[in-house]
């Protein structure tokens, strides 16, 4: 038997030692020390050596099995958290998982509120009154998908201005369904079904009371139909006879293998004797868009079910967001839709509106045209194929025709695209539609609201918008209604098209967001929502009925659609939320006076109950050229509710703001944004809104090279923070993204576009490493969660991982998840909800 040899050094005594000491010393054995009084017989009934051998020996073991617990406990703990003189108990863990549960059950509440994605409304054919259709989600965490369903309501009017919306008793579960789109007559419903693996694709075409046609189409014609609402383009022609729609093309044959080698005779068909290979490396459009390769034109009729391909489209064209033109000049004769270029590689385009893009017209392929019919009139007055409508101006997207069918409005990110900023402020523009049967291609664009550089305080401060209705106008067919971002809001604004007048409809008192979800004739259907109130649909209606001098008012609606538990009607019924102006420090060194303005925060926080703020959390938007709203944000008002104030910052470069102050930012990356931020956090710290001594922050993508650029910066302003996918090394991320461009313009400005390269120099690489938090990390203390998506093609998962891997040799305590099946948003059910509620447990860890 192997002899163990047990030595203890004596270190020096201390007092302080010695009370350790004696609290340490372990607990007396449960037995009588041996004496030589001992009955004779007894189990203890030993020579008194042998008994002092054998008390020594349990002693020994006692206090062994003693120190193995406390070593074992230590070990539980984060190494850098670890203290020698502090015993671990079991309740510290069971304190923790006690969080995960409390907590987990909080934001499971929050986590079951509906969402409303999309909804029409149809006139009544006598006039009177409307049908209402809600496409609404809500998250499945069992399943991991988002349920769709449809709920249904009939809207009455009243003599008085009074509105009635009565709801169908349940709502129908549209299950996997990826598509709905109502016939524009609203008699037919069209559903797509996309498939998994190699299934086809089904479009079923439903009516009043039954399904009235159902298509399977194969992969040999084409794949899943784009559903991004980006690409994506579904559009019925006005006869309802076809639907034009945006589809995956179908992919290449590829290489076919079996035991003898090569196979020459190579077809799609399945062989258990055979393999199909790899086949060339093809360039998709990046994040969320794995696998896909080109999106494509395709036109079925819907009552013989033939599907064909709209050819003549170039080979380098990517196509989205089709529409038919109106059908007063040739019967379903064109179509037009938006096309990206790709003539070399494709730059992700998830969230990046600085693409490149045109409005293009094609024919319908199952147009048979007539003798003595007239077409577009190219350059050399011959009829053509293809026909590039905006070929002066660099981008041209969500293409609308007024309802007479004389002008084409469209959108355009030109300030995006010519500064290389992937989001800017954008502008509205008109073309001439079809006079006399012809188009000349010449014809010039018209402005019809331009970029707004600088807004007065107050003022209009430009378009900022990505979606539109598909049936935008109001019945004098000029007026055309949307939403857009103004400031750190969204509003419903009016746009005449005629002369460019500009008016927000929604209430300018209010500092709630608002946007519209369908048009009841004149009448708006909306919903409102803030960091603090659940959404509510309002119904908007002209108080005087005229248009030109519209003044609206607005009406609750009794909804069932956003109902939530009374505990959290009473924990957001705690909470108050404002808007906060920030003046700009140094704004003698402000370029432009655009970026020497006021920027904004989102203040949310409980109601006073005392002096002493609740800690505080600070909320970093990514892009950067994006904006958080006040809107209702289920993650928000989750953090909110475990007690924590909420600084919401729209730092410059944020969008709503005018276009000075968002083209402030590029080339001032992780200087400019993190000054703001810190000098947001001073405000509200003078304010008196913030604890100091309590500051977490949190964000993702951007918002993570914000958050961790700032725990470096400011080593000692923050206790805690958060990360999901996070910008950390940007000489890194260059090499990996799918938008290497963007890594340049932030970088280097808007030169950036002209240094643009797949292989930067030495020097490029040193400046992107300089411009990056991972710079700073040699000052970080801050305990830090990370969050990655393993599928993350914007900031792939390495970039974190570098960064966290660097946090643990140093011995800065943080914590790791990653998910493996998600991408840049980290947005599916199950992995946004451990996303937050590890977030939550984490801040509450530190923040106590």
């Amino acid at each position: 038997m192997e002899s163990i040899h047990v030595s203890i050094a004596a270190p020096s005594w201390s007092p302080e030692l010695a009370r350790e000491r004696r609290r340490r010393r372990p607990t007396p054995p449960p037995f009588p020390l041996p004496s030589s009084s001992t009955r004779p017989g007894s189990s203890l009934s030993l020579p008194l050596h042998l008994h002092l051998h054998l008390h020594l020996l349990l002693l020994l073991l006692v206090i062994l099995c003693h120190r193995r617990a406390r070593f074992s406990a230590l070990f539980a703990m984060d190494v850098s958290q670890a203290d020698p003189l502090k015993e671990v108990t079991l309740g510290t863990d069971m304190a923790t998982e006690e969080d995960y549960a409390s907590q987990a059950r909080l934001l499971q509440e929050f986590t079951n509120i509906c969402n409303i994605d999309k909804a029409w409304i149809f006139r009544s054919e006598k006039g009177k009154g409307s049908q209402a259709m809600f496409s609404i989600s809500q998250p499945n965490l069992l399943a991991n998908k988002r349920r769709k369903f449809i709920l249904s309501a009939q809207i009455s009017t009243g003599s008085s201005n009074s509105v009635s919306f009565q709801w169908a008793q349940f709502p129908v579960e549209m299950a996997n369904a990826s598509l709905i789109v109502p016939s524009p007559s609203g008699s037919k419903l069209l559903i797509v079904k996309n498939p998994e693996n190699d299934s086809p694709v089904q479009m079923e075409i439903w009516g009043q009371s039954q399904l009235e046609k159902e298509f399977h189409i194969p992969q040999s014609v084409h794949g899943s139909v784009y559903t991004d609402k980006w690409f994506e383009g579904v559009s019925w022609n006005f006869d309802e006879s076809l639907i034009a729609y945006v589809a995956e093309e179908p992919a290449p044959t590829k290489p076919t293998f079996n035991s003898s080698g090569y196979k020459k005779d190579n077809s799609n068909e399945k062989d258990c004797g055979s393999w199909k290979g790899q086949g060339d490396f093809e360039e998709g459009w990046g994040e969320t868009y794995a696998g896909k390769r080109k999106p494509a034109l395709f036109v079925i009729d819907i009552q013989s079910g033939e599907v064909r391909a709209v050819q003549g489209i170039a080979s380098s064209l990517s196509i989205g967001q089709v529409i038919w033109a109106p059908s007063s000049v040739g019967t379903n004769q064109h179509m037009v839709f938006v096309g990206w270029s790709s003539d070399q590689r494709k730059l992700g385009i998830k969230y990046c509106y600085n693409r490149p893009c045109a409005l293009y017209a094609i024919k319908n392929p199952f147009h048979q045209p007539e003798a003595n019919e007239k077409d577009f009139k190219g350059d050399s007055g011959k009829g053509s194929t293809l026909y590039n409508l905006t070929q002066s101006i660099s981008s041209a997207f969500l293409p609308r025709f007024s309802p007479d069918g004389k002008y084409l409005l469209f959108l355009s990110a030109k300030s995006a695209v010519d500064s290389g900023a992937h989001g800017a402020t954008n502008s509205l523009h008109k073309i001439d539609w079809l006079a006399d049967g012809e188009l000349s291609l010449h014809q010039s664009i018209v402005d019809v609201i331009p970029v707004i550089m600088n807004a007065e305080e107050g003022c209009f401060p430009g378009l900022y918008f990505s979606s539109l209705l598909a049936n935008p106008w109001l019945s004098d067919g000029c007026t055309m209604i949307l939403t857009s971002i103004w400031g750190s809001c969204t509003v419903i604004l009016a746009v005449n098209v005629l002369n460019g007048n500009v008016s927000r409809i929604s209430p300018p008192e209010s500092n709630a967001s608002w946007e519209i979800l369908s048009l009841d004739g004149d009448n708006i259907v909306a919903v409102s929502s803030s960091p603090t109130d659940v959404p509510q649909l309002k119904y908007g209606y002209l108080s005087n009925k005229t248009i030109s001098t519209a003044s609206w008012s607005w009406l609750d609606i009794s909804s069932p659609i956003f109902k939530c538990s009374e505990k959290v009607k009473m924990l957001l019924g705690s909470l108050q939320f404002s808007i906060i102006k920030i003046p700009v420090k140094n704004v003698a060194a402000c370029a432009t006076k655009g970026s020497s303005k006021n920027f904004e925060a989102i203040f949310v926080s409980t109601k006073p109950k005392n002096d002493m703020p609740d800690p505080l959390i600070v909320v970093l938007h990514g892009g950067p050229h994006a904006v958080s709203i006040s809107s209702f944000s289920k993650s928000c008002a989750f953090l909110s509710s475990l007690g924590f104030s909420l600084l919401i910052v729209n730092y410059r470069g944020s969008l709503g703001f005018g276009e000075e102050a968002l083209q402030s930012l590029p080339g001032k990356v992780g200087s400019q944004d993190v000054n703001d931020v810190l000098t947001a956090i001073d405000h509200a710290i003078n304010l008196g809104l913030a604890n100091p001594s309590k500051i977490a922050v949190v964000g993702g993508s951007h918002g993570g090279f914000l958050a961790t650029h700032l725990i470096g910066q400011a080593p000692d302003k923050f206790i805690a923070a958060a990360v999901r996918n996070p910008v950390c090394n940007l000489a890194l991320m260059v090499g990996t993204t799918d938008i290497p461009d963007w890594c340049y313009v932030e970088s280097f400005g808007s030169e950036g576009k002209n240094h643009f390269t797949e292989a930067p120099s030495d020097e490029q690489l040193s400046l992107f490493y300089s411009k990056s938090p991972i710079s700073h990390l040699h000052k970080v203390k801050t305990p830090t969660i990370f969050l990655l998506g393993a599928q993350d093609l914007r900031v792939p998962v390495p970039n974190g991982l570098q960064y966290a891997r660097a946090l643990k040799e140093k011995g800065v305590d943080c914590k790791l998840i990653v998910f493996p099946h998600d991408v840049h948003g980290i947005d599916r059910p199950q992995s946004d909800f451990e996303s937050f509620l590890n977030i939550g447990v984490w801040f509450k860890k530190y923040c106590k």
